[in-house]
């Protein structure tokens, strides 16, 4: 009888997701406060406008190089750990052969059973040192593009972000108009964001978005609160 193929669909971008996540929440939250702290003291838009500019320029490159050189220190830890492991299959290559075998007993294998891929792993050096990697130390081998990935991905995330709560003092006339439809328009953001993070990585959406709102709306007030007060 033909049968339904068994398709499984499983994540694989979380790491993009992650760095959108960072990249958008700071950007949403950042630029507000900076926004709406200036709204109680300016009663210029354009003052607003060029200070809300600079601190979305300055905050996405920061925030880039920070994901830059986080991804690169990724890279440098596992090259580091991979040699290491090369070093110990060649020089003591019987304590390997054993951690390789403990393995697979803490997942209920006995060591008759273990022993046959042991001594199959062994005639594998290159295999068997991803192997330890992997589930010794629980190391996937990093993206050689990732580095440059998390920095643009961080860093466009933050400007996307960053415009939401600005734009509209773009088009008011007045600071109070436009530090009101930036609320609504930061609210409203927050809330998309959250239900497509949520589509994204699997978790309830309305959860999500309702979560990254309440999140993001505590950040941001927060922010505002200290604007405020040290503007006084």
């Amino acid at each position: 009888m033909p049968q339904t193929p068994h398709i499984e669909r499983h994540f694989t971008a979380s790491e993009v997701v992650r760095d959108t996540v960072i990249g958008m929440a700071d950007g949403l939250t950042v630029p507000f406060a900076l926004a709406a702290g200036l709204t109680g003291a300016i009663d210029h838009t354009h003052i607003i406008i060029t200070a809300g500019l600079a601190e979305i320029a300055a905050g996405s490159i920061a925030m880039g190089l920070g994901g830059y050189m986080a991804a690169k220190s990724d890279a440098e830890h596992y090259a580091k750990e991979r040699e290491r492991e090369k070093r110990e299959v060649a020089e003591i290559p019987e304590e390997e052969m054993r951690e390789v075998a403990e393995v697979f007993q803490a997942y209920g294998l006995t060591h008759e059973e273990t022993w046959p891929i042991v001594q199959a792993l062994k005639k594998q050096p290159r295999n068997w040192i991803d192997f330890m990697m992997r589930f010794e130390l629980g190391l996937e081998k990093p993206n050689p593009r990732r580095a440059l990935t998390s920095a643009l991905t961080i860093a466009g995330a933050y400007v996307a972000g960053g415009m939401i709560p600005l734009s509209p003092y773009f088009f008011s006339e007045t600071t109070s108009t436009a530090l009101l439809y930036s609320v609504v328009f930061t609210l409203a953001a927050l809330l998309i964001f959250g239900f497509v993070k949520g589509r994204f990585t699997g978790t309830r959406p309305v959860r999500s978005a309702l979560q990254t709102a309440f999140i993001g709306s505590a950040a941001a007030g927060a922010a505002f609160t200290i604007a405020r007060w040290i503007g006084g």
